[in-house]
């Protein structure tokens, strides 16, 4: 759980991955931006692992501002993990995230917060002008954003991009593993929350090397498999799992229809065939799968009664036996 509120009202976080030759320049561009908004704010620089001297530059700038405040996590845990550290540790009334390589340009933030104050909860940077490699970079980036907006339903432009402004009321409500920071604005509208989209400059990489590749397609669209389950059937796994088990008891038995078919009608022996081994296969497969979403449905009610959650979320109540408006 995110701390409470404290009277500030920005908190920027950005985690920092062996870059020691950006730091010092993006937070120089930070701060003048978040002056020149007039609000009480603070930094959060979270050292992410980094073997350079990326921890030593946060920790410089630090001790000369008290506005900032760094976090060194033990080993490289990615930047869903490091950006969760940071949302552990904030305590403004609006979260602003971004990337520590400085292509993301700080002067975004005041279009994120303009578009805020029209009563969105998360505002997401759109990287219209891109500028990395069009093969390893912006054609997967294309492909991957297009496909989360079909298959979720929530349609961005650009889900990489890492200039995203959020109510604190959002971000307290998710916890964030993998590379699920980039699914935040799906989590706020399945929760009712409003969402939008605005262009900001992105600049070509100065200092340092990109610490991403093609691999992390495989990454994403595996963890939006995930937050499509746990949206879908956290509260009903035996649907998925009883789903899958009664497909394969129904080809376990097609199978061994089959496969007598043949030994009545075509005189081939069960030996001759590997029908017999689908059978098996098939039918086991069906029972694990069935015992699998039982299982699956005691840890589903343990996780909900233990912490007592609820499986379901009150918007408002409306002089419910005779309380006050809430």
């Amino acid at each position: 759980m995110a701390k409470q509120t404290t009277g500030l009202d920005l908190s920027v976080i950005v985690p920092f991955y062996n870059e020691e030759g950006n730091i010092k320049p993006l937070y120089e561009e930070i701060k003048e931006v978040l002056i020149s908004t007039g609000r009480s704010y603070e930094m959060v620089f979270v050292n992410d692992g980094s073997k350079d001297k990326t921890l030593e530059r946060a920790i410089e700038i630090a001790e000369s501002d008290p506005t900032v405040h760094v976090i060194d996590l033990l080993r490289n845990s990615g930047q869903t993990a490091a950006l969760m550290a940071g949302l552990d540790q904030t305590s403004g009334d609006v979260i602003i995230s971004m990337d520590g390589d400085g292509q993301n340009d700080p002067k975004g933030i005041v279009k994120l917060l303009e578009e805020l104050e029209k009563g969105y909860s998360v505002v997401s940077g759109w990287r219209k002008d891109r500028q990395d490699k069009e093969i390893s970079r912006k054609l997967p980036s294309r492909i991957a954003n297009k496909l989360i907006s079909k298959v979720s339903g929530v349609h961005l432009h650009d889900y990489g991009c890492a200039l995203k402004a959020y109510k604190r009321e959002v971000v307290e409500q998710v916890r964030l593993y993998g590379e699920m920071h980039r699914f935040v604005p799906i989590y706020t509208v399945w929760q009712g929350g409003k969402i939008s989209e605005v262009p900001v400059n992105h600049r070509a990489r100065v200092h340092g090397e990109s610490k991403y590749g093609l691999n992390r397609i495989f990454k994403v669209l595996l963890d939006l498999l995930l937050v499509m389950f746990m949206e879908r059937y956290m509260t009903k796994p035996i649907y998925v799992f009883g789903g899958v088990g009664f497909l394969s008891l129904a080809l376990s038995v097609l199978t061994a229809i089959w496969a007598i078919f043949l030994k009545i009608f075509d005189g081939k022996s069960f030996v001759e065939t590997p029908l017999p081994i689908l059978v098996g296969t098939f039918f086991t497969t069906g029972i694990l799968c069935i015992l699998m979403g039982l299982l699956a449905e005691l840890m589903m009610r343990t996780y909900f009664e233990a912490q007592d959650k609820k499986t379901y979320q009150i918007k408002k109540h409306y002089n419910y036996k005779g309380s006050k408006i809430t």
